[in-house]
């Protein structure tokens, strides 16, 4: 195959973007905007050995999962994925891609994948959004990058963020220029507003709204406050300075430029306290089914003892204290520590403690001194890269009766989970919720809980009459003990190849 060929692929399947996937002669093509059981026709703008991408020309047979995206800057936008496709498929397709990955990356066989759990209205969703501010052809251009690049698609009206997101960035536009106010250019890292990072409290309707800036000072900030300050919600105005040479959004130091540090949401009748740095799922209403699934997972009897890893501001934390005897939270950011133990504070929970610091530094630490010998619980919701391996190898020496793990990555999920099992955990339900409609994301709740390690198996073979090599004996030792893991679901810690005589 080489570039700009034009090839009519049938499309067999969705990778893990979205991308719809499709063959010709054996060579696999990626094709962004097309679906499972398509015919389409397809430019080949990049060609590699065994596969190659195509940009969708035209279809010539539609698949009936396909509909009109209805924001018109989807195709070129980075924020959707699969606006083109009917929301019953792409829970279809969100339940098969976390069976996929913890069949064919985690060696789970018979695996039971839950349907995934979605939204009665799927748009509107976000209350959180991050907008970069450039300068384009026609002056001063707001919205979000186009895929794989930072060529900023112009856009105020975005489907899955909060409404009140267009009357915020209409009001920065007129102001930067009303008063010429640069826009910030990443090429010659000049120029002064370099993002608009915004949030809203989905349940209180508290609105917080940061500028991002290439300097010390917004000059003339007093009048953009003021005429901010007049949305309804209006609850935080904040300045952030980042004046590195980076593609991290945010930098360490924020400015109150008028009312509160941080605004509130509450989730469930937990009071939760929001920074600009803060971790708070994008999605309240759905983190609301998330949660209440991990805590379901769980089932804690009142007596425990819970690690909840990654916890950012402390949502699970003190979902788990409802239940639970004493949790012990850790996050890598400060900030949000500090707000989870004001959340804490806030809510009356006396059985809740935070530690600042990266979990897999933290846990083992303390692992080593004495300090944490056991845990009844353990909850992790990492980032995408999943767990730290020592991380890992330090929550198996705890040796907790119930790991829940939340997911936003099913590749890292199904690579831990297979850790984990070959370590003395089982795997107990897999439960995909759909935290992001609209984008090839899922999250996901799984339940693993610890094998009884005192039960073990001893297998004899009767080998006399068959001329293995070393190598043989080998390869049958690994076939017996992955056929008991599978059928018994118990750990082979030992296994005995023995001569015996008739």
């Amino acid at each position: 195959m080489e570039k700009n060929q034009i090839l009519e692929l049938q499309i067999e399947d969705l990778g893990t973007e979205g991308e719809g996937i499709g063959k010709a002669d054996g060579y696999t093509v990626f094709i962004p905007g097309a679906l499972p059981g398509e015919k389409v026709r397809a430019l080949l703008v990049k060609a590699k050995k065994n596969y190659g991408y195509g940009k969708l020309l035209e279809i010539l047979e539609p698949s009936s999962d396909r509909t009109e995206p209805l924001c018109p800057a989807a195709a070129r936008c980075g924020g959707c994925q699969l606006q083109h496709m009917r929301y019953e498929g792409q829970l279809r397709y969100k339940q098969k891609k976390v069976q996929d990955c913890m069949e064919r990356i985690g060696g789970f066989r018979d695996v039971v994948v839950q349907p995934v759990l979605g939204m009665e209205e799927p748009f509107h969703y976000r209350n959180k959004a991050q907008f970069p501010v450039g300068k384009g052809k026609d002056g001063i251009e707001m919205g979000f990058y186009a895929k794989h690049s930072h060529r900023i698609v112009k856009q105020d009206h975005c489907l899955l963020q909060h409404p009140v997101n267009q009357q915020i960035l209409q009001i920065l536009h007129d102001f930067m220029v009303e008063f010429q106010i640069s826009a910030y250019e990443e090429e010659t890292h000049r120029g002064l507003v370099r993002h608009v990072l915004t949030r809203v409290g989905t349940f209180t309707g508290e609105i917080m709204v940061c500028i991002i800036i290439n300097g010390k000072k917004l000059p003339h900030q007093e009048v953009l406050v003021e005429r901010l300050q007049q949305i309804e919600g209006m609850a935080s105005i904040q300045l952030n300075i980042n004046r590195e040479q980076t593609n991290v959004i945010l930098g360490k130091k924020n400015i109150l430029l008028w009312g509160k540090p941080a605004i509130c949401d509450t989730v469930d009748g937990i009071l939760f306290e929001i920074s600009p740095h803060s971790f708070y799922q994008v999605n309240p209403q759905q983190m609301q089914v998330l949660y209440r699934k991990a805590l379901e997972a769980a089932d804690l009897k009142g007596e425990e003892t819970v690690l909840d890893l990654y916890c950012g501001i402390g949502t699970i934390s003190l979902y788990l204290a409802q239940k639970a005897k004493r949790v012990f939270g850790v996050e890598i950011v400060p900030e949000a520590v500090e707000n989870a133990k004001t959340n804490a504070a806030a809510n009356g929970f006396t059985n809740a403690e935070f530690a600042a610091g990266a979990a897999e530094d933290v846990i083992p630490k303390l692992y080593t001194q004495g300090k944490i010998s056991h845990a009844d619980v353990v909850v992790v919701d990492p980032p995408r890269k999943g767990c730290d391996q020592i991380l890992l190898e330090t929550i198996v020496k705890l040796a907790p009766e119930k790991l829940v793990y939340v997911s936003c990555d099913p590749a890292t999920l199904a690579r831990d989970a297979s850790y984990l099992r070959e370590n003395g955990y089982q795997l107990e339900s897999v439960q995909p919720v759909d935290m992001f409609p609209m984008t090839a994301h899922v999250e996901t709740v799984v339940l693993l809980s610890k094998l009884n390690t005192k039960q073990h198996i001893e297998v004899e073979l009767n080998l006399d009459e068959l001329d293995l090599t070393d190598a043989e004996k080998k390869a049958t030792y690994q076939e017996i003990k992955d056929y008991v893991l599978e059928h018994s679901g118990l750990k082979v810690s030992s296994l005995y190849i023995a001569q015996v005589k008739q």
